[in-house]
């Protein structure tokens, strides 16, 4: 068992705000699906398989999200009779991981949201670490475990460089907090749902939405992490929730990656408004520069003129050049330019709009001072 925290005013107000959105103790598995029928038996197989020694509920809930290969009806086939709880199969029309994610959000009992992608192989105690750790940190919004990769094939020599990018960690690292570090991974994160209804309260609404069907946009877990940390959650790295993702052939070919990268950084100007929101407030010249920097024209030319200084590497980023971290970068960049154009419309009303959310006395509620530094 996990040692319980000192008290402090800041978790008698997480408990506060916590029964303000009761919602009933227990943990809520939750597996989002598009066309997942082949990958599933080992990922259900995990779950049904869990060990749980605590007097506390659980369930699992798998979202089919306009699946055409059967995957709903695939899936209660091959739940188990035996197994300690009953799977629920919902479904969502509209196709991206965040659409689906806010399916079983809603559709689920529990006050712990424990997300379990269809290619995860969670831990036999995985559903009881959950329960025990963050039901003694109510501080916590945001939980995240070590992952491990199972590739399909022998990984390439450059895979280990740039797993971050499958959700694996390369080395295991101590646990704690992360709050001020990083984001968590959507693979095995594990949410606080009264923290979700309190975002939702309070105005809040994802733009990222994920993949969508092949798709490869990305950073709706980064959004997420981002906005609990506005609203004053900690965010938790706990090495004992362990997970292996799965990860076909086709996915460790250099191509996939690049089409990866690029995909991040489609999405990332959507992230811009969190950080304008965190940074403090300034005065003179420096607020001024600040708000030139902001503006989608500044990010746009500066994008457009990273670009323009590396003419010999885009040249050369045409052809393969497998393995060459430089090429990734490119594409992250060129991905944002995309993204900037997609958003120009949206872009300075985006940063209002998270600012003014941020404004707000429950999303400032951090030792008396706004935002996190």
């Amino acid at each position: 068992m996990l040692a319980t925290t000192d008290s402090s005013p800041q978790r008698d107000a997480k408990a506060e705000r916590a029964r303000e959105l009761t919602v009933p103790t227990g943990v809520s598995a939750i597996v989002c699906c598009y066309n997942s029928a082949s990958r599933l038996p080992a990922t259900l197989a995990h779950l049904a398989s869990q060990r749980c020694e605590g007097r506390f509920p659980w369930e699992v809930i798998l979202v089919d999200n306009a699946s055409t290969d059967g995957t709903g009806r695939i899936a209660q086939e091959l739940w188990p009779q035996d197994a300690p709880v009953h799977l629920r199969v919902v479904h969502e029309a509209r196709l991206g991981l965040a659409y689906a994610r806010q399916r079983g959000i809603s559709a689920a009992r529990y006050e712990l949201l424990s997300f379990v992608d269809d290619d995860n192989w969670v831990c036999p105690n995985w559903v009881q670490l959950v329960w025990e750790f963050m039901s003694q940190r109510p501080e916590v919004g945001a939980c995240g475990g070590f992952c491990l990769a199972e590739c399909e094939l022998p990984p390439p020599e450059w895979f280990q460089s740039f797993s971050g990018m499958y959700a694996v960690w390369p080395r295991e690292a101590e646990p704690g907090d992360v709050t001020h570090t990083r984001s968590l991974w959507g693979a095995g994160l594990t949410v606080r749902k009264s923290a979700l209804l309190e975002l939702e309260k309070n105005g809040f609404r994802t733009w990222c939405v994920g993949r969508q069907g092949t798709a490869l946009t990305g950073c709706e877990d980064t959004e997420l992490c981002l906005a609990l940390r506005l609203a004053g959650w900690r965010l938790w790295y706990e090495p004992r929730l362990r997970l292996r993702h799965f990860i076909p052939a086709k996915r460790l070919e250099w191509s996939y990656l690049r089409r990866h990268y690029r995909g991040a950084g489609l999405s990332s100007p959507a992230l811009d408004a969190y950080w304008c929101a965190r940074k403090r407030k300034r005065t003179g010249v420096t607020r001024l520069l600040r708000k030139v920097r902001e503006t989608w024209s500044w990010q746009l030319l500066s994008m457009l003129g990273n670009l323009s200084s590396q003419p010999v590497k885009l040249v050369c980023s045409l052809s393969s050049m497998e393995g060459e971290a430089d090429v990734l970068r490119l594409e992250k960049q060129i991905g944002r330019c995309l993204g900037l154009l997609r958003m120009r419309k949206q872009y300075a009303a985006r940063i209002r709009e998270i600012r003014s959310l941020f404004k707000q006395s429950c999303w400032s509620r951090r030792n008396g001072q706004p935002g996190i530094t």
